[in-house]
């Protein structure tokens, strides 16, 4: 099982006026030049999950880990969206831009809807003009809409999406949908608009960009458009408990990596894939997954720093 010391050593960066970020202490206790910085998904926050806290004391030399709070950390996301997501990222890239050395590299990292995020940075509205990151780490992008569905009663489903959307015709997109209609899925004390449902429910959605059944069309808006300056390294769980039942995830990803590569963009073939006997967050596997994790960050990040070759990416 994954696990890290309850305490951890490190600095806080306060990078906008009530957002932070916690910078793990190096393995060798001295100042990085190059930073990865890690995004956790719907009800994350700071050490809610195990493994970046051992992936930060693996990291090659010169590297840090950061784990990024945005306004949608813990229960956040509800209220939010995508694109405030990414204005707060861009906040935090900016800062550490102004506060590591010249020629220091900038890696994100999403785990499951901080996936969502990366790919609202990458390519959603107003990319354009977001701070350049040095590369993109995706560690299980699921579809939270095709695992919802797996846990949700289509009834549910339905009158949620119905809700949503006369809502949000109403002009209430972020009003709060009543308990009555959500509490089931999230518990009593969850705060979710209607908006935020529609996006994460609705084929085609704000949020809707790891769907197995999504368009060549939709990829090649999303995928298709992350430039070459921002390498992509995917990780897809094996074993991921929200991945959609029946589907090759190794097809799924290599298409994605496909549409990345057509583009002009790069997609790291040599340590992207699928992750051998991984759960979503790695939290109740065994070692070796961690390792395998380990392995395939460190050596993308170590290519960021040097330089990719034409024979890694995916062709």
């Amino acid at each position: 099982m994954v696990s890290a010391p309850a305490v951890q050593l490190g600095q806080v960066h306060r990078y906008s006026k009530k957002l932070v970020a916690f910078e793990h202490s190096t393995s060798s206790g001295q100042p990085s030049k190059h930073i990865l910085l890690w995004i956790g998904g719907l009800g994350d926050g700071l050490h809610t999950v195990s493994y970046p806290a051992r992936l930060a004391q693996q990291l090659p030399s010169n590297w840090s880990l950061a784990q990024v709070i945005i306004r949608s950390s813990y229960s956040g996301w509800g209220s939010g969206s995508l694109e405030r997501d990414a204005k707060d990222l861009a906040q935090c890239v900016n800062y550490f831009r102004k506060n590591k050395p010249d020629g220091g590299k900038i890696v994100c990292m999403g785990h499951s809807t901080g996936c969502q995020d990366l790919m609202e940075y990458l390519t959603g509205k107003g990319c354009a003009e977001r701070p350049v990151i040095d590369g993109a780490i995706l560690q299980a992008p699921v579809s939270d809409r095709e695992a919802l569905k797996e846990d949700m009663e289509a009834e549910s489903i339905n009158i949620i999406l119905s809700t949503s959307r006369d809502w949000i015709d109403a002009g209430r997109g972020n009003d709060v949908l009543p308990g009555s209609v959500d509490d089931k899925y999230f518990g009593k004390a969850s705060t979710i608009t209607a908006y935020r449902w529609h996006s994460i429910l609705s084929p085609g959605g704000d949020d809707d960009y790891f769907s197995s059944d999504l368009s060549d069309e939709k990829l090649q808006a999303t995928f298709g458009i992350i430039k070459r300056e921002s390498p992509l390294l995917i990780l897809y769980s094996g074993a991921d408990e929200n991945a959609p039942p029946g589907v090759d995830l190794k097809a799924l990803t290599q298409k994605w990596m496909g549409f990345v590569t057509r583009g002009g963009g790069f997609a790291d073939a040599e340590f992207g894939g699928v992750l051998s006997d991984a759960s979503h967050n790695l939290d109740t596997d065994d070692d070796y997954v961690l390792e395998d994790l380990c392995k395939r960050v460190g050596g993308f990040l170590s290519k960021v720093e040097t330089g990719f070759s034409e024979s890694n990416a995916h062709m």
